[in-house]
């Protein structure tokens, strides 16, 4: 069977609203307040009608922390899922991340770990694929796995570490860029 062409997303910041607390970006903490942006649904179901297979790669290191529950994440992973079927898998990183010492590092954006995975798994071409993120950990992440990158730019108080091939105000937009660039 051939390698199908896949995009990557970020989660917070990209698929859902994040909560913004001095110039930068945190996850929501309740199933509650995790909230879609409006165009995510039909950007998704495009981009999965041109052929591409979409899987989340996001780091949650306030579970390994300790400060958000593992079962608040899966809920709002099965949320996501719900809402958007179209999702072939959700990666997830709960590595704490800030210098601590784990084996599953190599999975903790800016790592390629995640989309590495995936790509063995699912049958992905890296070389035909893209991720989008708000978060220059995403944008290090594609670099690493040989895929193209839209940053979607928030202004957070962060530089980013390497230019994107494209940086975008929303997913739509990186969503019609992906599909144009096909």
């Amino acid at each position: 069977m051939p390698l199908r062409p896949a995009v990557f997303l970020d989660r917070d910041g990209t698929l859902n609203r994040q909560i913004i607390r001095d110039g930068k970006p945190y996850p929501p903490q309740t199933v509650a307040e995790f909230e879609l942006f409006d165009c995510v649904h039909v950007a998704c179901a495009q981009l999965a009608a041109a052929g591409f297979v979409l899987v989340v790669a996001t780091n949650q290191p306030d579970v390994g922390r300790g400060t958000q529950s593992q079962a608040i994440v899966e809920a709002m992973h099965a949320k996501l899922q719900q809402f958007i079927p179209e999702i072939a898998r959700v990666e997830v990183c709960y590595t704490p991340g800030q210098g601590i010492a784990h084996p599953d590092n190599r999975r903790r954006k800016p790592e390629p770990g995640m989309l590495l995975d995936a790509a063995r798994d699912l049958g992905l071409d890296l070389t035909r694929s893209w991720m989008i993120g708000d978060r220059w950990r995403d944008v290090d992440c594609g670099k690493r796995a040989g895929v193209r990158t839209v940053f979607i730019d928030f202004g957070y108080a962060e530089e980013l570490q390497a230019p994107p091939e494209f940086s975008v105000s929303s997913f739509a937009e990186a969503a019609r860029i992906i599909l144009a660039q096909r």
